[in-house]
């Protein structure tokens, strides 16, 4: 049986780590020393064996032994945290990770009692040897001080949690980060859970929300009150952290809080993005070319810009300011500056979606358009409209009109005479009127030609490949096309690559093995032709000045 990778290993121990609030490198240590029993799946444990009302089959296995491991460290950190451990005792706060007593009272072994039902017995192990190994996964995930210090970690927390309930806004997602918060606190597993012990009501497995809320903010003052630096304790705010500000990792929420003002106002405006979006996506459908509709695109504009007037606005758009004075007893020459504004206008809303860079004056124009078009009564009524909006996105169905709007393409702009560097679309065929694109010819942009040779080779063998596509009949989904030097490199590709080149491309087509598309393709394919012994429906064409054919 063929073993975890490495990688895969550190998804068993996150996962873990963020039900029970388990530092996640000790789950690590433990597997690299212990590396026993041997188990059921070829794996090796992490020094767990079963004892009272867990058995055998809960532990046989890589997952079972890392979920029960984590499981037998909580209630080995709680039963030290009754016996009188203060904080210091279990956690380095400078260094930001376990202490040396702590690792090296982890490393003498573990026996539950009967009542500890979920833990199992953790033998011994060579206590320097597990700080070791601990260590060197810590450092790996990006451990190290940041430069502000780790010392720092706690009261940063503390500062941020003070400023939840001002902003909290009942959207789901920062519902979810309060529960996991209570959840890892009160050293629960599920979210079930915490409704039980908050006492609030459920109905048909859904909570009810007022009381949740209520019950949840009470939490966060409780955990003021009663912070003292347990590492269960700290793992919960850093959580609810990460869950809020929807954070990649633990080791970036904590890089993010000691970066910046603990004490600085914990904004909800970029919250209300989507809202945003979506609203401006409806525009061009709902503009008529009506004067409060046209001054609320131009101030918008004149925001995003950040532009001193609106008359600069307006230059910038296309129309000269005094024209409309001049003009203003010429119906006819209004109508055309109207509808040279009103072009200008359109063109500028339906790129909203995909030039929005979430700066301060982009975000505060748009809430203005919102304010104006919708004629509300200020911003900050206007900021809560938008989020009552988000509300409904959450949970709306995908047809429901509260649902985001799908997307919507803009124009394709003209294919060029010719391809170059500068002027690809990744959108648009290689070949005119083709099937493959410059988005498969590059992995989605990934990897854009450097230069103008490569351009060509792509564009020849698409060239080519059409030909193929077309005699077979069937689409080729490309899994490799472009791939620069050290790219190649990485992915094990030989030094010769044609794919270096630009002009070769690996594929499968749906029901049919490499071996079939091969012997399809051999008699006229002009290049070279490969299959894969390896991967049976994998096929391989290059635009080589010769023929050449081989299985690798």
């Amino acid at each position: 049986m063929e073993k975890l990778a490495p990688d895969q290993r550190n998804y068993y121990y996150l996962t873990e780590a963020n039900r029970t609030g388990i530092h996640k490198p000790l789950l690590a240590a433990l597997h690299a020393v212990q590396g026993q029993p041997p188990l059921a799946d070829g794996e090796t444990g992490l020094g767990l064996v079963p004892i009272h009302q867990v058995d055998l089959a809960q532990v046989e296995t890589f997952i079972g032994q890392v979920q029960v491991t984590a499981n037998t460290l909580r209630r080995l950190t709680q039963r030290l945290i009754d016996q009188g451990w203060a904080n210091a005792d279990l956690w380095n706060a400078a260094a930001g990770r376990y202490s040396d007593r702590f690792l090296a009272t982890v490393a003498e072994g573990y026996t539950p009692t009967v009542e500890e039902t979920d833990a199992a017995q953790l033998e011994p192990c060579e206590g320097p040897v597990l700080r070791q190994a601990y260590l060197a996964d810590l450092a790996a995930d990006g451990g190290d001080i940041p430069p502000k210090g780790l010392a720092q970690l706690d009261p940063t927390l503390l500062a941020f949690v003070e400023r939840v309930p001002p902003n909290y806004s009942r959207l789901e997602s920062q519902r979810q980060a309060l529960v996991e918060a209570v959840r890892l606190w009160r050293q629960l597993d599920a979210a079930e859970a915490v409704y039980g012990v908050l006492q609030v009501p459920v109905v048909d497995q859904v909570p009810d929300e007022t009381a949740l809320d209520q019950a949840l903010l009470a939490f966060l003052q409780s955990a003021l009150r009663y912070y003292s630096g347990y590492p269960h304790q700290r793992e919960a705010l850093i959580r609810l952290v990460q869950l809020w500000r929807k954070l990649d990792s633990r080791e970036d929420t904590i890089a993010t809080l000691l970066a910046s003002d603990p004490f600085a106002h914990e904004t909800n405006l970029p919250i209300i993005d989507p809202a945003l979006i979506a609203f401006v996506q409806t525009l061009p459908s709902l503009y008529r070319g009506q004067g409060d509709q046209r001054f609320a695109l131009t101030e918008a504009y004149r925001r995003w810009f950040e532009l001193e007037s609106r008359n600069e606005a307006l230059e910038k758009l296309g129309v000269n300011p005094d024209d409309l004075v001049a003009n203003a007893d010429n119906p006819e020459a209004l109508m055309g500056t109207a509808q040279t504004l009103d072009r200008a206008l359109l063109d500028f809303v339906q790129r909203l979606p995909t030039t929005y860079t979430e700066t301060e004056p982009q975000r505060e124009a748009l809430i203005r358009l919102v304010q104006l078009w919708r004629r509300l009564e200020g911003r900050t009524a206007t900021v809560q409209a938008l989020l009552e909006e988000v509300r409904r996105m959450e949970r709306a169905a995908p047809t429901s009109p509260d649902a985001m709007p799908v997307p919507l393409a803009l124009p394709s702009p003209p294919r060029p005479s010719r391809w170059t560097p500068h002027n690809i679309q990744l959108a648009a065929s290689i070949v005119p009127n083709g099937n493959f694109t410059w988005a498969e010819a590059t992995r989605g942009g990934a990897r854009m030609p450097p230069n103008q040779a490569t351009v060509d080779a792509i564009v020849r063998i698409a060239q080519l490949a059409q030909q193929a596509r077309d005699r077979l009949g069937r689409p080729f989904i490309i899994t490799s096309w472009y791939r620069p030097a050290s790219i190649n490199r990485q992915v094990g590709g030989a030094s010769q690559s044609r794919h270096i080149v630009g002009d070769a491309i690996d594929f499968h087509c749906p029901g049919l093995t490499g071996n079939q598309i091969y012997w399809f393709l051999d008699p006229w394919w002009p290049g070279g032709l490969g299959r894969y012994r390896r991967y049976p429906n994998l096929a391989h064409l290059d635009a080589r000045p010769n023929r050449a054919r081989w299985t690798h």
